[in-house]
Formats: structure tokens, sequence, C-alpha cells
């Protein structure tokens, strides 16, 4: 596969690189590349900054141990960010810019030389405040620059036998709180439980949570709305009502990412 060869050979020469691995796909891929050319030269770091999912990070530490490669893990609390909790349409920037001012020090004290992500073709052409943040830190892209796009990363974390290769893209939880409604812990931990319930009931793999002012909103694939019968969803409304949530409803029109990126009152 020409680009995977690309994607090895952009590690050539970068001396020590640390990877910014999520649990994901993406920076799954960026990992095994780096590890394969660089070997105990590259570094992968997991960064437990409470608004990813427990869900997350048990993904991340697998797919370090199936490549082999060293992981660190930084650990601190985004909560404790004024300019981050307000949740406004800058979140991701200031989500970003700790997260990398964060990666620096941890780089410098390992004594790295390059600094690099999962950002791919397709996150381009987004509205993605966070690359920005990652860009003003010198964080790298290999993904982007070779021009893998997520069809490309899927087909060839396959054939490489990352078992991540499949995984339905994730977000922070903080993804599911529109702009404009304050970040809290309470709202990321019942959307976390409540989107675990769900898919523990329906054996959906990609469920998302919205909190609405206390309201769920559950976006699924539109495929997979009639799973949703009356049972079903008095057996969810119920639970999720015992965790915090006043009410609960199905968004019609499925899932979508970025839905609702807009300023609420």
């Amino acid at each position: 596969m020409t680009k995977l060869i690309d994607l090895l050979n952009w590690f050539e020469g970068k001396g020590r690189v640390m990877i910014a691995l999520s649990g994901g796909v993406d920076s799954a891929l960026v990992a095994y590349a780096a590890f394969q050319k660089l070997g105990d030269n590259a570094i992968a770091v997991t960064a437990d900054y409470k608004t990813l999912s427990e869900e997350e990070l048990v993904s991340a530490k697998r797919i370090c141990s199936e490549i082999g490669i060293q992981q660190l893990f930084l650990d601190y609390n985004e909560l404790e960010n004024e300019e981050f909790v307000q949740n406004d349409s800058n979140r991701c920037f200031h989500c970003r810019l700790e997260l990398g001012n964060h990666l620096k020090k941890l780089a410098k004290k390992n004594d790295v030389d390059i600094i690099v992500d999962g950002t791919h073709m397709d996150d381009l052409g987004d509205y993605r405040p966070g690359i920005l943040a990652l860009r003003q830190n010198g964080i790298q892209s290999p993904l982007a620059e070779v021009g893998f796009s997520k069809p490309n990363i899927r087909e060839a974390a396959k054939s490489v036998g990352l078992t991540v290769f499949d995984k339905p893209s994730n977000s922070c939880l903080a993804s599911r709180i529109p702009w404009g409604q304050r970040v809290t812990a309470e709202k990321l931990s019942r959307i976390e439980f409540g989107e675990t319930l769900i898919k523990q009931i329906t054996k959906i793999d990609q469920v998302r949570v919205r909190d609405l002012n206390g309201s769920a909103k559950i976006e699924v694939d539109k495929k997979m709305i009639t799973v949703f019968d009356k049972p079903t969803l008095k057996t969810i409304t119920e639970k999720l009502q015992m965790i915090g949530f006043n009410s609960v409803e199905i968004d019609q029109e499925g899932y979508k990412p970025g839905k609702i990126n807009v300023i609420t009152d």
C-alpha cells in the first residue's frame, strides 16, 4: 500500500518522536508507523484530562500493547480551565492548547524531537479550532501531510492487523454539551454512564447522548433507530432518569458529528 509506505518514510530521520495517542484508529496508525520505523525512539502519550471516556483510555492501552510501543500518561483536569468549561465556540481550541502545553513539557523531559498527532485530510475540511491550537505548539500531522483520508486509514490499519481498524469515531464527552452551556463533572458523568447503558442494552457501537440542559437526546445511526421500540425506550428512559436526566428522546435525524455546535442560552 503506497500511502502506508509514504507514512513509514515520513518518520525517516525524525529522531525521537512522541505520538499523541487517543483510543481511536487515526493516532493508532501513526503510532504503528512511528514504532515500525523508529522502534524505541517512538513514544505514545495518552492524556487523561477527565473529559475522555474510560472506554477510550482502555482502547488506548490496548493499542499500545498490540503495537509494542512504550506508553506514557498525562493526568490533568480540564475542568480546572475556566476558558474550557465556559464552553464557547473555541472550547476545542482551549482544550488542545492546554494539551499541547502539557505535551511539550513531557517531550522536553524525554528528549523528544517532534510531537505528532492523528489529524488527517478529512479533519481539515471541518470546523476544528483544536487543530489550530496544536499547530501553535508545533505539533505535526503526518497523516494529513501524506494525504490519508479516513477510509485510507481504516484500510491501512486493517492491513497491518490493528484491531481498532473499524472502531467508530469518538470525541471527548464535552462535545455532547451545546456551546454556551457549562461543562461540569456531573454532566460528563451522566453522559458517559448514559452512553454505556445504551450500548449495553441495544448492542449499538456508536451512541451519542447529547445533554441539552438536563434533557438527553440520543443519537445513533439513522438505520439503527428502529432498535428503540417502546419497551426498549421505556427501559432506557427509566435508567437515564435514575442517573439525572429529566427527559429522554431519540433524534430522528440520526447521528451527525457536530450537530449541536451552536450557542444555546
